[in-house]
């Protein structure tokens, strides 16, 4: 008898909830994978239409890349109240168009992940994608999963989510426990529960449908920690299949990092609650990296131990945690009304992702936590890249609106060019300021004017920061990011007594192969030689050809790509010696077309190499050079 009140109150509850809130309720059960596949059911809410769109998104904020998460979506089925079948039309890759749809009270249809999708379309960035692993992990990035009605997108969204007992779910949405009986008796969920095997439901409530697809959740088995930055509660959720990182190691790395970028905001955050959720995988990668959101942040990583990828995991950390800023509380128009199926594009990647670098590496060095040096060659880096692997003249306005077509191919450089334009922008401002103002004080201005509620126009943003600041802001907006004309970087580090060569060449000890005599090969996780015409006098020595493949250097077996085959190479770098022997195996073609092993060896001597923006403060640097420099870097 009480189980059944219990019964009867909870679907009152559950009653009382829809009636007083129209909303989407979701379920997704996790405990019965079909064919790499879960089944998702949404109880509609009140449609007053005689026919009805159901989208799944094109696209999602921070990704720039089109993904058509309708394409993983199968067998999609429309019911009403008495459970007949309603015609749902397929009208491409996301659109389901439901007849009679006043009667509409339930859909259901299963899901596919997209990190092993064998179907076609566009490959999914992983921190963007979604992941099925019985009995293992889920990664549930919610526009994989859920969808939304035209016109429909402000209704608040319950999500209740069937799992095993001993799972966790890892996200920055709230639980709501108080929904959570009703959920897990309602009849969606009584149709999936095995009353002997301890299930249970989590619920979660969305403020609308944006506010979903900006929350993704992982489930596994619970590794998690807890850290209080200043008014926030940080959650850290890991999974690691092998054990090799757990949660409290990645929160004692990032501990630091967060209390340093708390500081440079001022001491408060614009959110309560914010999750780093992350998965690490443990099989080779080419490519991996993180994905931002207002309250949480995604991780996709290879899996090796916390001291591999300290810096690494700071870095990235660092730049995804002040997204809480850009885009949450400073956006524009295109971002606060994102269209998932036809998005416009803003012209503002700078800040969104160039500035948010930038802040990434200046908070660090400002507080202390990487030296001055580390931090100089990270903008060399940068320099490096930006100018010879994209256009350095193309308007940087130009290449937002077209980054997912006519520009994709450009897209990288606003981590690049986008941080450098940071970088000129904050040195500007403290030297018409005499250092009162820089660029961290003019995005807090822009925070206070704007505010996640509101944003601002594409068009008067540059306006906009110039009255906040200076007349001369709007001049460097108008040649640097709207006209496209190079930055004179010699001009900026001028003014902070630091030394600018655009070209110098210098003697250096060499492995014989630089950074255009190599490429990969992400399926077998293995490094190759190309350009060999173009090796130095030590490579040449050494004997390398095309299409060698490395294995060793110096008898150590390269290891896997990742983090650890760059701390290997910088390793080999720095145990280079003049007069000594550097070998290296490679694989290699025979005369018989079959790849056999062969060891290159030579005594390693200096060789002249072009390096290409060398950076280093001025010997003769003046005063106000000196001061502005402390006053940029905050460090001697």
């Amino acid at each position: 008898m009480k189980n059944f009140l219990s019964l009867i109150f909870s679907l009152a509850f559950l009653s009382v909830i829809a009636a007083d809130d129209n909303r989407y309720v979701y379920y997704i059960d996790l405990t019965n994978v079909v064919e790499d596949k879960v089944m998702v059911s949404l109880e509609v809410p009140e449609i007053s239409e005689n026919e009805v769109t159901f989208y799944m998104p094109v696209i999602i904020p921070g990704t720039y890349a089109i993904a058509d998460y309708g394409r993983f979506v199968s067998d999609f089925k429309a019911f009403d109240k008495k459970g007949r079948e309603l015609k749902a039309t397929k009208t491409d890759d996301n659109t389901w168009v439901i007849s009679k749809a006043k009667k509409l009270t339930r859909i259901t249809y299963w899901v596919d992940d997209s990190w092993d999708f064998e179907g076609e379309g566009p490959n999914i960035f992983e921190p963007a994608g979604t992941n099925i692993e019985e009995d293992k992990n889920f990664v549930i990035n919610t526009a994989g999963f859920f969808g939304y009605f035209k016109s429909m997108k402000n209704l608040p969204v319950q999500v209740n989510i069937i799992r095993d007992k001993d799972f966790y779910g890892g996200t920055g949405l709230i639980p709501r426990p108080e929904l959570q009986m009703a959920a897990s008796t309602s009849r969606i969920a009584m149709d999936f529960l095995d009353t002997e095997s301890e299930e249970t439901v989590d619920s979660y409530v969305a403020d609308n449908y944006d506010h979903l697809i900006d929350s993704p959740i992982m489930y596994a088995e619970a590794d998690t920690a807890v850290l209080k930055v200043a008014n926030t509660e940080v959650l850290v959720t890991s999974y690691s299949p092998n054990k090799v990182v757990t949660a409290k190691e990645i929160a004692a790395t990032i501990r630091e990092t967060l209390a340093a970028q708390t500081d440079y905001l001022g001491g408060q955050l614009p959110v309560d609650k914010y999750a780093f959720i992350f998965y690490f995988m443990d099989k080779p990668l080419f490519s991996y990296g993180a994905l931002e959101h207002s309250y949480s942040s995604f991780y996709y990583m290879p899996e090796t131990t916390i001291g591999d990828m300290e810096q690494q995991l700071r870095d990235f950390a660092a730049h995804e945690f002040f997204h809480i800023i850009t885009p949450l509380t400073i956006h524009s128009e295109e971002i606060h009304r994102f269209d998932f199926n036809d998005p416009r594009m803003s012209k503002h990647l700078w800040l969104y992702e160039g500035v948010t670098e930038y802040f990434a590496g200046h908070a660090q060095v400002s507080s202390g936590l990487i030296g001055v040096p580390q931090y100089i060659n990270m903008l060399r880096e940068k320099l490096i890249i930006s100018t010879t692997n994209f256009n350095d003249s193309l308007a940087f306005t130009e290449l937002s609106k077209g980054a997912l077509d006519q520009h994709e191919d450009q897209y990288i450089n606003v981590y690049q060019k986008g941080a450098l334009i940071g970088m000129c922008l904050d040195i500007k401002l403290r030297s018409l300021s005499s250092g009162e103002m820089g660029l961290r004080d003019l995005v807090l201005k822009l925070s206070e004017k704007y505010g996640k509620g509101s944003f601002f126009e594409d068009d008067e943003l540059f306006d906009v920061m110039a009255e906040l600041s200076y007349p001369e802001i709007r001049e460097f907006f108008t040649q640097h990011v709207e006209n496209g004309t190079p930055i004179p970087y010699e001009e900026y580090f001028g003014l902070v007594g630091i030394q600018f060569e655009m070209e110098a060449t210098v003697k250096n000890l060499s492995m014989g192969f630089g950074q255009n005599n190599i490429n990969f090969d992400p399926v077998a996780g293995t490094i190759f030689i190309t350009n060999d015409d173009q090796l130095n006098e030590f490579g040449q020595k050494l004997g390398l050809k095309n299409d060698d493949v490395i294995l060793a250097m110096n008898d150590q077996e390269l290891p896997p790509l990742g983090p650890e085959t760059q701390q290997f190479i910088v390793g080999i770098i720095q145990s280079l010696r003049e007069g000594e022997e550097f070998s290296i195996t490679v694989n290699r073609k025979n005369e018989a077309g079959e790849m056999e092993e062969v060891r290159l060896a030579a005594e390693n001597f200096m060789v002249d190499s072009i390096q290409m923006f060398l950076i280093s403060p001025m010997e003769d640097a003046t005063e106000e050079q000196l001061n502005l420099r402390q006053n940029w870097l905050n460090a001697e």
